[in-house]
């Protein structure tokens, strides 16, 4: 009897062994397959064979679900839908990069790296400018953890359920010995042949097509339902690296893109080590003859410093790195005819005549609308309604009307008259003499368009911070009048918000939150939030810490606010107007009375300023503190927060994770704080 009972257990461990390896088996042929496919773009089988394979493990795990892991082909389906996508703050920044629109301006670059380098010729890595949606990737310990766009560069949006269903990406790194944390940047982008696949199907089902690869890349990606990602033939390509912890970092870019390949993560072939501007210009050239024989779209190449070291000595200006570039290719230009010009009003009151066009494709995109900028403009190029345009996508964004073409002018072309009233509002628009642009003189108090823009920007994320009022929301509050300023945003009451169309009890009721959450402020926030004519971020953090308080700075004659540092006549005298308004005093006083507060300083002159002439620089993630409050503490003291690591920089402060700023600042013998050591000198200057 009991060797019946070994004989069993045998029996069944030696089944469970056999669909164990069978199931490992499949999930390597199948990652094998996905990746000769969606990487090599070189598929081993027929289609049906895959199905069959996919089927099996299918099968298997169903009747084993021990055997179903994270990683596992058959988890790359989507899961539940999401109830929005969460934050996540970046450990190292996602920087963009500075346009070149010419040879000339990369021969510029060319000239400022050697002498920043002081070598007389430097070697590049040169590779394709994707038009697709930026991603970061991080693997921890070889297993996918978390995937995030790139947000505003700081911040980003996590769509991990949504990468996971993205099959070019690797949900485990091929190595016996993965880095500890690994942030892998680059592009999800879809092929043209995708496509259009994809856009057939959508006409067969009578559903809308996309527009172009591009948005159907982002909004893919951008899906609350990952299911349907799933389903959206995406690929990846990676280009850059964040975070890297547990491995040795590639001396060159070139280096660390052979290493990706080794990991199993797919990289452009189409990319070269090149030496000197004239390898870089060869290079854009050859890439332009077969732009368009690629698979997949660009806009441009980019060109990066190949040394990495050498990429840190030569750091970073604002937002962007000094060691690369992205060359563009020259817009894409198309005709079609001008049928009516019309005028749009901006925040400012600003008249933008614009062409309303015959649908044409430019770049990619169906363009119906493009910009003339002013009347002025208008007259120089001679643009009438009738005329046959050429349209331009420049910089491959903005579409603007270039210039008409004279022998297909038809003889009852008219020409454009700029409206003397607003035709939002009938006030009369007004042309100041030394300005190029009209304005709708009523404004956004006045003016239903400048108040839908002055909310939108009211709201924003730099300025009150309204999380949910967004444009939709704010276009249905004017248009229904329950809205005419900002101070009614904070009498809105929850039953009539969600009687608005896409908006129920919750989402009324977290608008709501998000309105009294906003409240409590400060005072250079509140200040750009008003949407003061030429009173920029920068401008309101300058006057609030000028002036320490709202009514010291409305008492402030024209004299007063240009003894203001970077406040020159004109923004005085913006200012001054603004604050001499009583609609906009009325409208401030209803908002302190309805709760919004900010704490009140001394003003500059009456202030200690210890931090004065001291520039400092934020690396990595503090344990406490956002950027944000960082900045606002160290500029409270007088001090300057720059972006970049310079011989000038007299601190830099380092959190977890810093990236190549602390390196330089290393190198350069420069002051490192950590957070401690931050509030304890900032303690010590009170």
């Amino acid at each position: 009897m009991q060797q019946d009972l070994f004989a069993a257990n045998a029996s069944e461990q030696a089944e469970r062994t056999d669909w164990r390896e069978r199931a490992a088996w499949l999930s390597s042929e199948i990652n094998r397959h996905n990746y000769a496919y969606y990487v090599l773009d070189a598929p081993t089988i027929p289609d049906v064979e895959y199905d069959r394979l996919f089927g099996e493990l299918l099968v298997l795990e169903k009747a084993h679900p021990e055997l179903v892991t994270p990683e596992s082909p058959t988890q790359r389906v989507g899961g539940a839908p999401l109830a929005e996508f969460t934050q996540v703050m970046h450990s190292v920044p996602m920087l963009s990069l500075a346009n070149a629109f010419g040879d000339e301006d990369a021969v510029s670059f060319d000239r400022r790296v050697c002498e920043g380098l002081m070598l007389e010729r430097v070697e590049y890595n040169a590779e394709l400018k994707f038009d697709g949606l930026a991603i970061n990737l991080r693997y921890q310990d070889g297993i996918l953890t978390q995937a995030a766009t790139r947000g505003d560069g700081e911040t980003g949006e996590d769509v991990t359920a949504n990468i996971r269903t993205v099959r070019a990406i690797p949900l485990r790194l091929n190595t016996l010995l993965p880095p500890k944390v690994l942030d892998v940047r680059g592009e999800v982008l879809m092929y043209r042949a995708d496509f259009d696949r994809m856009n057939a199907r959508q006409r067969e089902a009578g559903q809308k097509e996309f527009a172009n690869p591009r948005n159907a890349a982002a909004g893919s990606l951008r899906q609350l339902a990952p299911r349907i990602t799933a389903q959206r033939p995406l690929r990846f390509f990676a280009y850059g690296i964040g975070a890297l912890d547990g491995a040795d970092m590639p001396q060159t870019h070139s280096g660390l893109l052979d290493w990706y390949v080794s990991l199993g993560i797919s990289v452009c072939n189409e990319r070269a080590v090149v030496s000197g501007v004239d390898g870089l210009l060869e290079f854009f050239r050859q890439i332009g003859a077969k732009r368009d024989s690629l698979p997949y779209d660009i806009d441009g190449v980019v060109y990066k410093v190949n040394n990495l070291t050498q990429q840190q000595m030569l750091g970073f200006v604002t937002r962007a790195p000094r060691f690369a570039i992205a060359h563009k290719f020259p817009a894409q230009e198309a005709l079609t005819v001008v049928l009516d010009i019309e005028v749009q009003v901006g925040r400012t009151g600003a008249i933008t005549p614009v062409a309303r066009l015959a649908p044409v494709f430019v770049s990619g995109v169906t363009v119906t609308n493009a910009t003339l900028h002013n009347e002025d403009e208008i007259r120089r190029k001679d643009i009438r309604i009738g005329d046959t345009v050429i349209v331009r996508r420049a910089g491959d964004v903005i579409p603007e009307v270039v210039a008409h073409v004279p022998e297909m002018r038809p003889q009852d072309a008219r020409e454009f008259a700029m409206p003397s009233v607003c035709p939002v509002c009938g006030s009369p628009i007004i042309k100041q003499e030394d300005e190029a642009i009209a304005r709708c003189s009523g404004g956004w108090v006045r003016c239903a368009a400048q108040r839908k823009a002055g909310l939108q920007h009211f709201a924003s994320r730099k300025a009150m911070d309204i999380e949910g009022l967004g444009d939709q929301l704010i276009e249905q509050l004017v248009d229904k009048n329950m809205v005419a300023t900002a101070a009614d945003l904070y009498r809105l009451e929850q039953p009539a918000l969600a009687g608005l169309d896409r908006m129920a009890d919750k989402s009324a009721q977290n608008v709501l939150n998000a309105l009294e959450q906003s409240k409590s402020t400060t005072l250079a926030r509140f200040l750009y939030s008003l949407g003061i004519r030429h009173v920029g971020e920068s401008t309101a953090k300058t006057l609030a810490s000028h002036f320490g308080g709202l009514d010291a700075l409305a008492r402030a004659t024209v004299e007063e606010l240009q003894a203001v540092p970077d406040v020159g006549p004109v923004v005085a005298q913006s200012i001054r107007q603004y604050l001499s308004d009583p609609l906009n005093l009325s409208m401030i006083s209803q908002l302190r009375s309805a709760g919004v507060v900010w704490a009140e300083g001394e003003p500059a002159a009456a202030k200690p300023q210890p931090l004065q002439g001291k520039t400092f620089v934020l690396t990595g993630t503090l344990p406490a503190l956002t950027r944000e409050q960082a900045t606002e503490m160290i500029e409270a003291a007088g001090g300057k927060v720059a972006g970049s690591v310079s011989k000038k920089t007299h601190f830099v402060v380092s959190g977890h994770e810093a990236g190549s700023k602390l390196a330089k600042a290393q190198a350069l013998g420069i002051t490192i704080l950590d957070e401690a050591a931050l509030l304890e000198l900032l303690q010590k200057s009170q």
